[in-house]
């Protein structure tokens, strides 16, 4: 399946406040990572939130190009965590927050969000 839908997306402040409180972080550059845990409302076995900081970025021009590459690279990549999700029967909330200084292209994106993947897999 590769598409990226709503219900893929975390739009539930209570999810928001439980992700940012009691979750995991770590960093593959240009991303930061946090996650906890739990079965998503929406009942997909992973739901996600982009973040890209109006502070290093003023034009939203730019932050919504990073937003859009960021979402792309999860939706090529999200099927191996899927996969192991279905299996173990669990559910995720993940945050993924750009904490670059410059704008970056796709291939660099690309290669962190796999390993990414391979890290919460």
């Amino acid at each position: 399946m590769q598409s990226f839908t709503k219900a893929e997306r975390i739009s539930f402040q209570r999810e928001i406040d439980l992700l940012f409180h009691e979750g995991t972080s770590f960093l593959v550059y240009p991303l930061r990572v946090i996650y906890v845990e739990k079965q998503p409302f929406s009942g997909v076995p992973a739901a996600i939130l982009v973040s890209v900081p109006k502070k290093r970025f003023k034009r939203a021009v730019k932050r919504n190009r990073l937003k859009r590459l960021i979402r792309e690279t999860y939706r090529l990549n999200k099927n191996a965590l899927w996969e192991s999700l279905h299996l173990s029967g669990k559910g995720l909330l993940i945050a993924f927050i750009y904490i670059g200084n410059e704008l970056c292209n796709f291939p660099t994106l690309d290669a962190s969000m796999k390993k990414i993947i391979a890290k919460l897999v």
